[in-house]
């Protein structure tokens, strides 16, 4: 599973303006923001939305320390500034193709089951956004199935 996040992550294309500068048209920015929204949406932010967010973002870009803090709060920072999910709906629309933006639902997903439920309003914000980006019903209901399984066995394991 992490495998094919990190496949998602690196297909990403860089809007880097500059050296360790991430621009707001970077669609790692517009992930980020999307992920952080999605685990803010039930009023509860957890450690472990915040913990799984964080570690795919690190192994996907390889990004450590300073980088990572910085794109970190770049997406926290577009997420609280934002008036709508469009401007991070679009840019995700207009860099990935069917199956990459599947992907996104699905890495959506595993935040909101990293603390082990999905609230209705999180399932909520991955529907809109699911719409805003082009993925069918159909797909984001089995890329919802998929998490809540791994989910459950990965607490299971635990």
């Amino acid at each position: 599973m992490l495998d094919s996040l990190v496949t998602f992550f690196k297909s990403l294309p860089t809007g880097e303006s500059g050296k360790g500068h991430f621009s707001r048209n970077d669609p790692r920015v517009a992930a980020a923001a999307l992920l952080f929204h999605v685990m803010d949406a039930d009023g509860e932010r957890g450690k472990d939305e915040r913990k799984r967010i964080s570690q795919l973002i690190s192994e996907a870009y390889g990004l450590k320390g300073e980088a990572l803090k910085r794109l970190l709060n770049d997406g926290e920072q577009a997420d609280q500034e934002a008036v709508d999910l469009y401007s991070f709906t679009s840019v995700i629309k207009r860099n990935l193709d069917e199956e990459a933006r599947i992907r996104f639902i699905e890495l959506m997903w595993d935040v909101v089951f990293a603390d082990g439920s999905a609230h209705e309003l999180e399932d909520n914000v991955v529907w809109r956004v699911a719409e805003l980006i082009g993925v069918s019903t159909r797909d984001r209901v089995t890329m919802k199935r998929q998490a809540a399984l791994r989910a459950k066995q990965t607490a299971q394991e635990e």
